[in-house]
């Protein structure tokens, strides 16, 4: 019999694409086939004339410019090691403020004029400067639609790199910037560089004061560690709101979740694991140092892990890995979901974003070292990264903001949104000393306050010196810290440009202060001393190490002044609040027309993600699951009649059934048409509302509709037969 279940069994049932055995778990060696597909460094030294590598080298690492001639000599070299190794076309590569990469595609050939033949061509030029229609990309309303004209012009810090397309044929991948015809930043990638400029200037005005003469410059590090979901591709086929919105905007909780927390790091299976050792050597081939994998916490939830590298190339990569992850879940039969909450009722995807500081000889600058002047410098730093969670949390929060992470921020699965710092019971004790000026002995053993910056040493502190607090948003890990705000489908840039402007406003603070305490004639010891007194007491209120999940959290960080906006489009309004503007106006990052085309964007963004949403949730729900349900009320029906024409005692149990069933139709089709109407209301208000109004609108009306609908539609998904049910359902997806 034909059935809509059937359906759904006849596509499970037909096969993945055949997939040679040998490729499942091929030996490779990592160190051989790392950077395979990137114009590197190493590449670079055998293939240009010495005195070009030597300044290409300069502009690559400290920034330097590269001159026309020099711009020749390397598009020459690029195009032949590429079509060397098979590319036909090469691409300006850039990120723009849609969340993804974008991309324009050239031939290497020109025609010559003169013998009417196809020749190789790219030049310096070529390389260094493109145009790309800029009127149909996010522009906050820098650009008209009619101004067209947008440039990506080449970072040199980013290495270009090969793709490959199904039919072997490579493109050639130049990551640029992307920008107006009047110079302003449309792109996530220009703010980013900025921001490490910014940063590097500063904390080297801080070394500078400490004696350290021999850097050059300080690098942000970061390792992004990325979450995801793998389905079958044959379920993910039949659920539209999959494909099209990214999660399940219906589903009944399935029997078995994540309760006996049997997945997270559990054996991982061999159709996975084949799946994972391709995203590795893929990603190795691209220079991408990926290094942990693992099961996460949800059924088919996963996690994978890079090491650390300077923060430009780290956003590169992390877009780079998410786009592999898509296509090669694609190739073993895989959906690849990057949304933060796919699933109701199991945790969703984070993306934990590691970061530190490391001067150009490679010394960490958040280790706390084995000496006093180490102890001391390491101090101005903390202080600085403190004051910049306490002074710019609204920085830091907006660089979280987005639909789907609303879903998962504060979910007992993620952190709060609540920016705070968890330092560890033992460096708490040292700051909270140093700021009260009380010697004592804490719950750790240490002895407080005594201790003079700069004069006496710092207790040992071990990497593993305190536990981890996997509810903290913004975690101390030893040497480095995490943000775990970030949401899994996010690039790591705003994250990191809201980081790196924040510490940098702050390090030029304390170097100044420190600066003019010197040229003044006291003793850098004792103003060290007095600057990291006053700094930590201001920063204690951010520090917390106790359980973020926990309800009186809020209520505690209200005392201590913290900010809380637990929704995307109440922190986006922060945007255009002074104390952002000037921060990130200050270092010259973004100007105050980029910053209000942001606020613009996001707004923008979280409107059509929800109303996207709202379009599917009508669709699927009247469409899909009402005709299933009336089709079982039918049988509902014929039950109840045939129960009281045979005469069944006391009050049929076919009847409830019906009465229960028809209660949440009517109920999802009543939802359903208030979800209409106010979907359609809204849309009418785009000429007369600006976006943050239309914003508010559909967070307030939309969604909770959106929780109404649901909520009907997973009832009647646990009555319905299972025949008829049309969807496949949660059973089936995860497990």
């Amino acid at each position: 019999m034909s059935t809509p279940r059937n359906a759904v069994r006849a596509a499970v049932a037909i096969a993945p694409a055949p997939y040679p055995e040998e490729t499942v778990e091929q030996a490779y060696s990592p160190t051989e086939i790392f950077a395979r597909d990137v114009f590197s460094l190493r590449v670079m030294r055998e293939r240009l004339p010495k005195e070009v590598f030597r300044r290409l080298e300069e502009t690559c690492v400290n920034g330097q410019g590269l001159d026309d001639g020099d711009a020749g000599i390397v598009a020459g070299s690029m195009k032949d090691w590429a079509i060397e190794r098979g590319a036909t076309h090469f691409a300006h590569w850039f990120h723009p403020m849609t969340g993804v990469t974008a991309e324009k595609h050239d031939a290497f050939v020109s025609l010559d004029p003169v013998s009417g033949r196809l020749i190789n061509e790219f030049s310096g030029k070529m390389l260094i400067k493109g145009e790309s229609d800029a009127s149909s990309l996010p522009s906050g309303g820098l650009r008209s639609t009619f101004e067209a004209r947008g440039y990506t012009a080449w970072d040199p810090s980013s290495p270009v790199f090969l793709l490959e397309n199904s039919r072997g044929a490579r493109t050639l991948y130049v990551p640029t910037v992307f920008l107006s015809y009047t110079g302003e930043s449309l792109d996530r990638k220009t703010p980013l560089l900025r921001s490490l400029n910014a940063i590097s200037a500063q904390a080297l005005r801080v070394l500078r004061l400490f004696g350290n003469t021999r850097a050059t410059r300080v690098n942000v590090m970061v390792g992004a560690e990325q979450e995801y979901f793998l389905v079958d591709r044959r379920y993910y086929a039949l659920r539209d709101d999959l494909k099209l919105a990214g999660r399940t905007l219906f589903g009944a909780r399935p029997g078995k979740g994540q309760e006996l927390e049997d997945h997270y790091f559990g054996t991982i299976g061999r159709r996975v694991l084949g799946f994972m050792a391709e995203v590795e050597e893929r990603l190795l081939a691209l220079g991408i140092p990926a290094r942990t994998r693992h099961n996460e916490s949800a059924p088919a939830q996963f996690e994978l892990a890079p090491m650390f590298e300077t923060a430009n190339l780290a956003t590169d990569h992390n877009m780079l890995t998410m786009e592999t992850l898509r296509g090669t879940a694609e190739k073993h039969g895989f959906a690849c979901l990057l949304h933060e909450k796919p699933f109701a009722g199991v945790n969703g995807s984070g993306k934990h974003n590691n970061w530190s500081l490391c001067d150009s000889e490679g010394n960490n600058l958040l280790d706390p070292g084995d000496t006093p002047l180490d102890n001391a410098q390491f101090l101005v730093f903390l202080a600085a990264v403190l004051m910049a969670a306490r002074k710019h949390a609204l920085a830091l929060r907006l660089a979280t903001v987005g639909a789907g992470n609303d879903h998962r921020l504060g979910s007992s699965e993620a952190p709060p949104a609540i920016i705070s710092v968890f330092l560890g019971e033992q460096l708490t004790e040292i700051i909270a000393g140093i700021a009260e000026g009380k010697p004592g002995r804490g719950k750790s053993g240490l002895d407080t306050g005594a201790m003079r910056v700069g004069v006496s040493s710092l207790p040992p502190l071990p990497r593993d010196a305190t536990d981890r607090n996997r509810t903290s948003p913004f975690a101390f890990t030893g040497n480095k810290f995490e943000f775990r705000a970030v949401g899994a489908s996010q690039s790591i840039a705003p994250a990191n440009i809201a980081l790196n402007t924040a510490v940098a406003a702050v390090l030029d603070d304390l170097a100044t202060e420190l600066e003019e305490a010197v040229r003044g004639g006291e003793d850098l010891s004792k103003a060290v001393h007095a600057l990291l007194a006053r700094s930590f007491m201001e920063s204690l209120p951010v520090v917390f190490n106790g359980n973020n999940y926990a309800p009186e959290w809020h209520e505690d960080a209200a005392r201590r002044g913290l900010t809380d906006l637990r929704d995307s489009v109440s922190v986006i309004y922060r945007y255009s609040d002074r104390e952002v503007l000037d921060l990130f106006s200050r270092h010259g990052v973004l100007t105050e027309r980029e910053q209000l085309a942001r606020q613009e964007i996001l707004f923008d963004n979280y409107i059509v993600d929800v109303h996207i949403e709202t379009k599917l949730v009508s669709s699927i729900g009247r469409s899909v699951i009402l005709p299933a349900s009336l089709r079982w009320l039918k049988k509902l029906g014929g039950a109840a009649r045939l129960a009281r024409e045979l005469g069944a005692p006391g009050p049929a149990v076919e009847e409830d059934l019906y009465r229960r069933a028809r209660g949440h139709i009517v109920g999802l089709l009543e939802s359903l048409d208030r979800l209409d109407a106010r979907h359609k209301a809204l849309d009418a208000l785009k000429e007369k509302e600006g976006s943050g109004k239309r914003a508010e609108a559909s967070r307030d009306e939309l969604i909770p509709l959106m929780v109404e609908c649901r909520k009907h539609a997973d009832a009647l998904e646990t009555m319905v037969d299972d025949d008829i049910w049309p969807l496949p359902k949660y059973n089936e997806l995860l497990w």
